[in-house]
């Protein structure tokens, strides 16, 4: 198996499975790993920079993907009728104009391309932002920003000093009813603005001691330095997602570098205050973690999260149900910048009730699992990212920066490694550097998918290109030498072995099983310059790990594939 080391991953897969010459192409997009022990399904994503969402298999080959007038905004999801959910980046908004995350539409779009639906909020006093999650009942979360002036802010006991901009953004969640084409209702809410304390203005309803009301945000807590310091964008919550068991809504706020939990089941009159709802609290915090700092519960020392992204509950039925993972950019950490991915075991009762001690903070002390480089700072994704837990307990991580997906064991081994091809200007070709591939994360959805009933899931090409065509043969002379992912793989029983010779040449196509003895030889003789297929039938091989060989002149390239029955 492959070290966790990330920053050497390319290198050690080149060692490994290439065995070409000088002259042969290197692989720098795409799939460079797919172990055995990686969690099979589809793997959906967005390219920032591109209008286009992808979902690919776990050799790389695309299955479907869907184009929109909008660049991503930034998150995209499938739903269980097969449908796309999808932000989109409206092209500009009067009070929102560079605001990171800035969307202001949701689009719904078939399978086939078509529009379903599609929800715009945006105006010169709200717009959509970063994330949305969609609930079993149909309706879809959504993260917005909201206007609040100077003098708004003043007057909700924000310090004077602290608004260089005259105003601020703070972040509210609505949940819309879909209706009709294009349109829909806002049938709840919850306002970050209804939930604030503060004890620099005592003329001010809401002034009161912080570190006795962990339930509620100081509003002149922020904990930035230098000219982002008191800046609109005052949480930039960039993640939202839904427990149904709990009706609870997780977020997390970046800027705080907190996690938020609020309840869902209360009405909307009942989030603005702080009583009602199933656990009595209206809509203030139920829980938070990461900075107790910010509700005086410790200092800066005391900070576990440093602009995070992604907080999400681990799924019931998978290994560790009920936790929740996040990826921890780990920007401005004290000891310096890596990135790391974490599992947190909240304290919470069987009611679902959160337990706190008075003056202490909210629990765990820390993370139940860590995952970072074996040298931390090999790792590091300034901003961006996201971690999703199958039920395998792998668990799939993206570099958002680095447009770079890789899922890993329990045990830390990377089983599969995907790198995205595709930049503003769209797909690269194979062997071009993945410049500004940036992602805002990865999600990987099972072949049982609901979604994917009576789809077509015949895998088609890689997304990147290659210079001469080569899975759709040669209108002309190759002129590199290159050996394909065998597809499908793994596989029962038959397996297609794909290459490209750049001349005439002696060919050898040979299999061997794991101990490395040869077992069959596919091709033994001379073959044409072009791009060449052979199948492989092994009916009569057992359940297994294999390698296949291609020698053809000088040049040499060997595969691994997996035999399942």
């Amino acid at each position: 198996m492959i070290n966790k080391k990330y920053g050497v991953i390319p290198v050690i897969f080149i060692t490994l499975f290439a065995f070409v010459p000088a002259g042969a192409q290197e692989r720098t997009v795409g799939l460079l790993i797919n172990e055995e022990d990686a969690f099979a399904g589809y793997t959906l994503f967005a390219p920032m920079p591109y209008d286009v969402t992808y979902l690919i298999d776990n050799n790389g080959l695309l299955i479907n993907s869907w184009e929109s007038e909008y660049r991503p905004a930034l998150s995209a999801y499938l739903l269980e009728n097969g449908n796309l959910l999808r932000t989109g980046k409206l092209p500009g908004n009067p009070e929102f104009p560079l605001a990171g995350g800035f969307g202001g539409i949701v689009q719904e779009i078939t399978w086939d391309g078509s529009i379903a639906w599609e929800f715009e909020y945006s105006s010169d006093h709200y717009v959509l932002h970063h994330d949305i999650e969609p609930l079993p009942n149909g309706n879809i979360l959504m993260i917005a920003w909201e206007y609040k002036s100077g003098r708004e802010a003043i007057e909700a006991g924000r310090d004077p000093d602290m608004l260089p901009s005259d105003k601020l953004w703070p972040d509210h969640i609505i949940e819309v009813e879909p209706e009709g084409q294009s349109g829909g209702n806002i049938v709840w809410e919850w306002h970050v603005w209804d939930h604030l304390i503060q004890d620099f203005d005592s003329t001010k309803e809401n002034y009161g001691v912080v570190g006795d009301n962990p339930e509620l945000l100081d509003i002149n807590y922020d904990p930035r330095t230098g000219p982002n310091y008191g800046a609109a964008d005052w949480n930039h919550m960039n993640s939202i997602d839904y427990n149904e068991e709990l009706d609870q809504i997780l977020v997390s706020a970046h800027t705080q570098n907190e996690l938020y939990v609020i309840d869902h089941s209360t009405t909307t009159e009942e989030a603005v205050g702080h009583s009602g709802g199933r656990y009595g609290k209206g809509g203030d915090f139920l829980y938070r973690w990461g900075n107790p700092e910010a509700y005086r519960a410790g200092s800066q020392n005391d900070r576990k999260l440093f602009k995070q992204h992604d907080a999400r509950w681990i799924e019931s039925g998978y290994p560790g149900e009920g936790n929740m993972t996040i990826f921890n950019n780990g920007r401005n950490r004290p000891e310096g910048n890596y990135s790391s991915v974490e599992e947190i075991e909240p304290p919470i009762d069987s009611a679902g009730n959160y337990i706190l001690i008075p003056g202490l903070p909210y629990g765990p002390e820390e993370p139940i699992w860590v995952y970072t480089a074996e040298n931390p700072y090999d790792f590091y994704s300034m901003s961006l990212s996201g971690a999703h837990r199958f039920p395998s307990g792998n668990t799939l991580i993206c570099d958002g920066q680095a447009g770079t997906f890789f899922e890993i064991t329990s045990e830390e081994e990377i089983v599969w490694l995907y790198i995205n091809p595709v930049n503003a200007d769209g797909p690269v070709d194979q062997g071009d550097p993945p410049l500004e591939n940036i992602v805002f994360w990865a999600r990987r959805y099972a072949p049982d998918f609901p979604g994917f009933e009576g789809r077509d899931m015949t895998p088609g090409q890689p997304i990147e290109g290659y210079p001469t065509d080569v899975l759709e043969g040669f209108d002309e002379i190759p002129d590199i030498f290159a050996v394909f992912s065998n597809y499908p793989n793994p596989f029962n029983a038959t397996t297609k072995i794909r290459y490209n010779l750049p001349n005439s040449a002696d060919v050898t196509v040979e299999i061997y099983n794991i101990l490395g003895r040869s077992i069959e030889t596919l091709v033994n003789g001379q073959q044409q310059a072009g791009y060449h297929q052979v199948v492989w039938d092994a009916k009569d091989a057992p359940t297994g790990i294999y390698f296949y060989r291609i020698q053809a002149g000088d040049y040499a390239g060997t595969m691994k594939m997996v035999l399942l029955k």
